[in-house]
């Protein structure tokens, strides 16, 4: 028995329909997928993204043994202006200190990693010469020099080399974090007393990364990089006098600053030469000294001879006319070769008059390091210049 025209129709227009109903359906559920898969994605990025790093993005830096540890800073704290300004300071320093080396750093974690050029840092601050290996490209040699230079480094910092509390390791200055990099620098910083401010006060947030039983577990901590400036640089030492006079007698302290600066004004000004500082021109001005200059020409009025000052740094202020007291010289000696100075230059002429102060019996540098002056360290400018009243108060 045959179907109907209007029967079969019917059938045909159902079998439509509902194959429309079908692929509407399968429309809606792959809208619907989409939707909770962009759910999900936004509500691990508010949950999660802070604490977890894009691992796939570079798994050469996170093949893992078990338990494991590697970090990285979050990419929000890397954009802060203070961090960013304290990298840039200590890419500069280390450049300006390894100026006639002619290395340039650009970027600290490809060019410190592999102990190289912090070997040479290392030298440059400590005085002493490494028994290291030159340049390779070779991973086990490069460790192996990189620790010699940390080793090397930690005993003049004072720290044990298996102290539980170190910032630095071989393997992670080795592998390129940036956060171990910045601490060993920041120590080397304080120890020497750098001539350089660094930002207050920085901290980061940086994601650790761990293996165990074969997954990767993230935690996000704050680094604290530097403190308060006053931190930096600041070593145990013996109170003295001028400690005294800064915690409890400041009216004396205003006594003895005038004191100092009639003192070295009566000298300079010999060679046409004034210190003062504000508009009283009676207080005492640590910047006007942290250049060295001053104290250099101080000295040699004092024990009466004359700087050559191709051996010094001067500044770019308007030229000056320096006397010969001694008449060896000529009369007048202008002073027309100007420089920028920088940090370094700086930290030169200070060496210079402490070489000098030396050499009059003065001991300086029992007392006072050349990069305190150059940070215009009032304490230390007062003990300088107070080491420098006494021996010649008579003359």
């Amino acid at each position: 028995m045959t179907s109907s025209p209007a029967v079969s129709g019917s059938a045909n227009e159902n079998r439509g329909e509902s194959l429309l109903e079908y692929l509407g359906t399968i429309g809606r559920r792959k809208k619907l997928q989409e939707v909770e898969e962009l759910e999900k994605e936004g509500k691990e990025a508010i949950d999660g993204s802070l604490i977890r790093p894009k691992i796939e993005s570079m798994p050469e830096e996170f093949i893992l043994e078990e338990y494991e540890e590697r970090n990285m800073i979050e990419p929000g704290s890397q954009d802060k202006w203070e961090f960013q300004e304290l990298v840039k300071i200590l890419t500069n320093w280390i450049n300006d200190e390894l100026v006639e080396q002619r290395i340039i750093v650009k970027s600290l974690e490809e060019d410190l990693f592999d102990g190289q050029i912090l070997g040479k840092l290392v030298e440059k601050l400590s005085g002493q010469k490494l028994d290291v290996i030159e340049v390779t490209q070779n991973e086990d040699l490069q460790k192996y020099k990189l620790r010699a230079v940390l080793e090397t480094a930690n005993r003049h910092l004072g720290i044990p080399n298996k102290w539980s509390n170190i910032k630095w390791t071989v393997e992670g200055i080795h592998s390129r974090q940036l956060v171990q990099i910045i601490h060993f620098l920041v120590a080397l910083i304080r120890h020497y007393r750098a001539p350089i401010r660094l930002p207050q006060n920085v901290s980061v947030n940086v994601v650790v990364v761990q293996k165990r039983e074969g997954r990767l577990h993230t935690r996000t901590v704050v680094e604290q990089l530097t403190g308060s400036y006053d931190e930096f640089g600041m070593r145990l030492e013996q109170r003295d006098a001028f400690d005294t006079l800064f915690d409890h007698a400041p009216d004396k302290l205003q006594i003895v600053k005038r004191s100092l600066v009639n003192f070295v004004n009566r000298h300079l000004n010999r060679i046409n030469i004034e210190c003062f500082s504000g508009h009283t021109g009676i207080d005492l001005d640590p910047n006007q000294f942290s250049d060295g200059l001053l104290l250099i020409f101080l000295m040699g009025m004092l024990e009466g001879y004359f700087v050559p000052l191709g051996n010094i740094f001067t500044t770019p202020t308007d030229p000056l006319t320096i006397d010969d007291p001694t008449g060896t010289k000529e009369t007048a000696i202008q002073m027309d070769n100007y420089i920028n100075t920088s940090p370094v230059h700086k930290l030169h002429n200070v060496n210079v008059a402490f070489g000098l102060m030396e050499e009059a019996g003065i001991h300086v540098r029992h007392k006072v390091r050349a990069e305190d002056i150059v940070n215009a360290d009032l304490k230390s400018t007062l003990r300088v210049l107070y080491m420098i009243f006494t021996k010649y108060k008579h003359v």
